[in-house]
């Protein structure tokens, strides 16, 4: 009986959005005659381990080995391409819905991973959740859009990620934020005096006390989609990562992956 031969085909890049994206990869010349494998089939891995949350050693046979996809990935992720990827595709998806390309408004919140063996070393125990992890620490614009992430272990308090969020914001942004909306989890004079120092005014949106059951809230909901899209990545519904800076860099591949989707939705509506 033959081997049962996995494909990828299901999580490859398109034509259209290689053509996008291969500028922001050239870490070196494409045909640069020490490379063994394409980069568009490197590439093709990491998103596949993303999207489908399987191990390395299980790679699909019709993509590189997986020593030299993680090796290709570590480079990207240790150069910022996924970063810079991110941050120019949030402002033209901005322009494409009419607003300016760099907000003044902002929602942060965070959610905590649950620790697996291979990211235990580094977790912490979440009281409120009782969940022992990683917390990760988003800011997004109006639309959902990520801007800053950073991630701790899950006994690190909100409030004192205020101020590397709001510093990596404005950075990102050109210093054009204003207002940050965040939940309960973020009032006090410390938190608000860390926002102050970046420009930034923190609103608590509060939870109506006389409801019951799920409330939509005013502004807080759009951060909340932000983490149920960056969930549809099976490697990012636990901590599966040694290091929180592959952690972040999966996050931060998530979020190109699903923008630039949108991006080519929306210059071809009918394909």
């Amino acid at each position: 009986m033959g081997k049962t031969v996995v494909s990828s085909y299901l999580t490859d890049v398109s034509d259209e959005e290689w053509a996008f994206v291969l500028p922001y990869l050239l870490l070196s010349r494409e045909d640069n005659r020490s490379r063994q494998h394409s980069l568009r089939a490197l590439f093709n891995g990491v998103r596949y381990i993303v999207k489908t949350g399987n191990q390395w050693r299980l790679m699909p046979h019709d993509l590189p080995p997986w020593q030299a996809v993680y090796q290709q990935m570590l480079r990207w992720m240790a150069a910022g391409c996924f970063e810079l990827l991110v941050e120019d595709v949030q402002s033209l998806l901005r322009e494409f819905a009419g607003r300016k390309p760099q907000p003044t408004a902002i929602c942060i919140d965070s959610r905590t991973l649950q620790s697996t063996p291979e990211s235990g070393a580094r977790a912490g125990y979440d009281g409120a959740k009782r969940r022992k992890g990683s917390k990760v620490h988003i800011a997004v614009d109006a639309l959902g859009h990520l801007l800053a992430l950073t991630v701790t272990p899950a006994d690190q308090g909100d409030r004192e990620q205020v101020a590397a969020l709001d510093e990596e914001v404005q950075q990102v942004t050109g210093d054009t934020v204003e207002l940050a909306y965040v939940d309960q989890g973020y009032t006090g004079a410390n938190a608000a005096e860390a926002a102050g120092q970046h420009g930034i005014r923190l609103e608590v949106v509060k939870h109506p006390m006389a409801k019951r059951g799920f409330v939509l809230l005013p502004r807080r909901w759009v951060v909340e989609r932000s983490f149920a899209w960056a969930a549809r990545f099976r490697r990012l519904a636990r901590d599966y990562e040694r290091l929180d800076a592959t952690l972040k860099g999966f996050h931060y591949l998530s979020f190109a992956c699903t923008m630039l989707t949108r991006v080519f939705h929306i210059l071809n509506p009918t394909s």
